[in-house]
């Protein structure tokens, strides 16, 4: 048997990232919580040594997740694509900021030692992102603060709230900036689905000569990282003395257009892209990872090809069982 150590929660642990360092940190022998409005879809609540169903809204409800807890990773949001935080801006504003707060009060009220909280590449400013010529900005470039969003406006002002009860009440924080994290075991379809995963299934059902939809002219770039590299750098910076906000994030620029023709070859299809005047978000931003690589010794070791073949037999396979 795993030797145990500290107990640590997990919130939003029956969503993507959350289940996933849910069994990640338990196979580091580590006693984990999960805790979650809803069970983990595609893996079971029981990989927590104990799964608490609450609405992290509510502070009573963040005052029993965190009862007994040594430190906590933050990972619950009401998030999804950028069709759905362009959608419901405001209910992602007051949901999280809502979350935020209540889960930094009850970790001061119940003396956790230490919290995590994962921002997004959407706190830094939309100057700078209006070409496809992909920013890899550094973690002092998000001021002067100008995010692009209401969804990176409300995750900038966590990152402040966050260091500030750090400077007020002593409660030790860690702050990273999460760029699109993908992989196996997430939403693949509906309003809250990402690019890769939308990408994926789409292609996984189509045939030869099928159409494919993409939000504005497919030209806008990105940078993806695969969920393992994500946890792995979520870890090292927890257990790290750095407590400013840090990138985690993957440093190779993909136009969308590029990424659907690279799952397009993974599936062996050729595909017409169709244009759609929908949202799409900034025209290019990537990260710049020198400092995860100095404070964490981290840097992705998955590849977006090899990262894109794992997520995109998962979905094939998923669609092939509802067949």
């Amino acid at each position: 048997m795993v030797e145990q150590k500290e107990k640590i929660l997990v919130t939003g642990a029956g969503g993507f990232i959350g289940h996933h360092m849910v069994r990640f940190l338990k196979s580091k022998g580590y006693w984990v919580r999960g805790v979650d409005i809803k069970y983990p879809e595609f893996s079971s609540k029981d990989e927590a040594y104990e799964f608490l169903l609450l609405d992290l809204r509510n502070l009573d409800n963040c005052k029993k997740a965190t009862e007994g807890i040594d430190k906590a990773y933050n990972l619950t949001a009401n998030v999804g694509g950028i069709g759905f935080v362009s959608e419901f801006k405001a209910e992602v504003m007051r949901d999280n900021a809502l979350i935020n707060i209540n889960v930094l009060e009850a970790a001061r009220q119940n003396e956790v030692k230490r919290v995590f909280f994962s921002s997004a590449a959407g706190i830094y400013p939309a100057i700078g992102q209006e070409t496809t010529e992909a920013i890899a900005f550094k973690e002092e470039d998000a001021y002067p603060a100008n995010p692009g969003s209401e969804y990176g406006w409300e995750k900038l002002f966590s990152e402040r709230l966050y260091q500030s009860y750090q400077k007020q009440f002593g409660l030790g924080v860690r702050i990273a900036r999460f760029h699109n994290i993908f992989g196996p075991e997430g939403v693949y379809e509906g309003p809250r689905v990402k690019p890769i995963e939308y990408f994926c299934r789409k292609i996984a059902l189509a045939n030869d000569g099928d159409e494919v939809e993409i939000y504005g002219d497919g030209t806008q770039t990105r940078s993806f990282l695969y969920v393992d590299d994500c946890l792995e750098a979520s870890y090292r910076l927890m257990e790290s003395d750095f407590s400013s906000p840090l990138n985690i994030g993957s440093e190779r620029a993909v136009s969308i257009n590029e990424l659907v023709d690279i799952i397009s070859d993974i599936a062996g299809k050729k595909l017409k892209k169709v244009y759609i005047d929908k949202p799409q978000g900034p025209k290019g931003r990537t990260s710049d990872n020198s400092l995860a690589r100095e404070k964490l010794n981290w840097k992705p070791q998955v590849s977006l090809e090899e990262g894109l073949k794992r997520t995109y037999q998962w979905i094939k396979e998923i669609n092939n069982k509802k067949i």
